[in-house]
């Protein structure tokens, strides 16, 4: 008994210096954490900062070798020159709606038929989602032609509309949506037609609800694909008046023999800044969707 009595507070000291041990070796292991993630960071971070820094130089202090990343000589020049040589409201607006329509059909027609190879059954369920997946393999390089010809037989290059409809379901917004809604218990869907729920209002009520963080994911990355898009209006929208910002910053700030790298800058930060507040509105729902559907 005696022993039994001295023992145990020598086996708590015992534990007790493990953990202040395993504590002490975490505290000064955690900097040499730090030390390559900011060193990582600064790399990704450093050709934002270059993009910021260079569109207030002049033209000449932008090609000076070395570089300075804080501009010497600040000027507000190549933003005037940019806002007074593109019609920049025109392209701005083409850009938004495109890019929220895009978004939009997207968002209702990926969710839609992710519903129904996740949760319904029908025959050639299999055969659909097999198509979904091989379609998603194809790159789009090798659809471009064909589908240039298709939109052109419908009549729709020189229109909003020919750069609004192609996109309006992807075969990744359809698995990413069939994978998130996989995860959902089945007894809500059945409780809810017990009650006397149709499939569009289980669709409408419960599904969409619960699909936040996957929504939020496949909004993200379909606006920044759409927003960013540049071959597609290049190659369909016929006149100024149709292009967007990727199209009439390329054709501005490029010369025959040069190109004019403030310019450009300049409409990089202008194009980059609703991306990023897009991003950082959405941000803890992108991160949540992305750990939850199993992307990589």
């Amino acid at each position: 008994m005696t022993t039994t009595l001295t023992s145990a507070p020598t086996q708590s000291s015992a534990v007790d210096t493990v953990l202040r041990r395993r504590r002490i070796r975490r505290e000064w292991g955690r900097p040499w954490l730090y030390l390559p993630l900011t060193g990582l960071l600064l790399l990704m971070v450093t050709p934002f900062l270059w993009m910021l820094s260079g569109s207030f130089k002049p033209e000449a202090d932008i090609r000076k070798i070395p570089p300075d990343l804080v501009p010497i000589r600040p000027t507000l020049a190549n933003y005037r020159e940019l806002l007074g040589t593109l019609d920049f409201t025109s392209m701005f607006a083409n850009s938004v709606m495109v890019a929220l329509a895009v978004t939009a059909g997207n968002l209702l027609f990926c969710s839609m038929l992710g519903y129904a190879l996740a949760k319904l059954e029908f025959r050639g369920k299999r055969a659909v989602f097999t198509l979904v997946i091989a379609t998603l393999m194809v790159p789009g390089l090798v659809t471009f032609v064909p589908l240039y010809v298709l939109v052109s037989n419908m009549q729709l290059t020189g229109s909003l509309l020919g750069l609004i409809l192609p996109f309006l379901a992807t075969p990744f917004g359809v698995f990413l949506m069939r994978q998130f809604i996989s995860t959902l218990p089945d007894e809500l869907i059945d409780a809810a037609r017990v009650d006397g729920c149709g499939e569009l209002a289980i669709f409408w009520k419960i599904i969409l609800p619960l699909t936040r963080p996957a929504l939020a994911t496949l909004g993200i990355i379909t606006f920044l694909g759409s927003w960013n898009n540049f071959l597609w209006p290049l190659v369909v929208a016929q006149n100024e008046s149709q292009y967007t910002l990727p199209v009439g910053l390329a054709l501005a700030s490029s010369g025959q023999d040069f190109t004019r790298f403030g310019i450009l800058l300049a409409g990089s930060v202008v194009v980059l800044l609703p991306v990023t507040i897009v991003f950082l509105l959405f941000q803890r729902h992108f991160v949540a969707g992305i750990a939850t559907t199993g992307l990589k």
